[in-house]
């Protein structure tokens, strides 16, 4: 038995706070033990190619946490975003994966168009059924490489949801953002809830989890492509220093209540 408190963590009705649900990661990563054991002692990474049932999973995941916060209490930490959306502007979703996250802006901003980037054709190829099925015609989902972006002061509004700490060369597809926007647009960074040092890290309840999925996938998929290796705990002062330095200014920080992984970091295009 479990007190009424500690069962709700446990269950469905704690909807994306079900920390049940995270025990599926234990046999989707462990299977990749063999190929990050290899990569310790040689060099490289475990390609994103090997992470099917993880991908899979995490786009569970995000898709219940964009349900219930993404309209009614992410867009509102940017008034103007907010007002522009509801008018008409453009937004460039990057690294939009199943297409989840893409979809539930063009829905509930019906006069604005959303661009979907992802390398992934069969990720692709479902964020596009589900905008058909919604009905949506201001949505397209393209296969792009984020660091070979070529678009100039095309967008509005640039999102990133889990994406940027997974990239070969961060620090080159976030100056891509900043070419990609409008003087004065706006960048929603959504990445993992840490710090940049390990002993700030060490009372944070979920430290061990989070820097486990790290190594398991988020460094490896990186270092797989030859590239930073960053990791999900890259943390609040490297992504602040690395959007700093993409050309980003008024960089904020903000914390939404209902997700307990992730801070949003909002910055302006100059």
């Amino acid at each position: 038995m479990l007190p009424p408190e500690h069962a709700v963590m446990l269950t469905k009705a704690a909807g994306p706070d079900n920390m049940a649900a995270f025990a599926r990661l234990i046999p989707i990563l462990s299977a990749e033990h063999d190929g990050i054991i290899d990569s310790f002692h040689n060099g490289g990474g475990v390609s994103y190619d090997r992470y099917d049932d993880f991908l899979g999973f995490f786009a569970d995941y995000t898709a219940q946490v964009f349900d219930r916060s993404l309209v009614s209490k992410v867009m509102p930490l940017m008034p103007a975003v907010e007002e522009g959306l509801a008018g008409g502007i453009e937004v460039l979703d990057i690294g939009c994966g199943t297409g989840h996250s893409t979809n539930v802006m063009a829905k509930a901003y019906p006069e604005s168009r959303f661009t979907g980037y992802e390398f992934r054709d069969q990720a692709l190829d479902q964020g596009r059924a589900q905008a058909e099925s919604l009905g949506l015609s201001n949505v397209r989902f393209l296969n792009r490489d984020l660091v070979e972006m070529k678009e100039s002061t095309a967008y509005d509004l640039v999102t990133a949801f889990d994406v940027i700490h997974d990239q070969a060369e961060p620090r080159k597809v976030l100056r891509n953002v900043v070419t990609a926007l409008r003087p004065g647009g706006t960048f929603l960074m959504v990445d993992i809830k840490a710090s940049s040092h390990v002993h700030d890290n060490v009372q944070y309840p979920m430290a061990p989890f989070l820097y486990t999925t790290s190594t398991m996938h988020c460094m490896t998929v990186s270092l797989a492509q030859g590239g930073e290796g960053l990791g999900s705990m890259w943390g609040e002062q490297k992504a602040v220093e690395l959007l700093t330095d993409a050309g980003f200014e008024n960089v904020a920080v903000h914390e939404v209540e209902g997700d307990v992984f992730n801070s949003y970091y909002i910055a302006t295009c100059p």
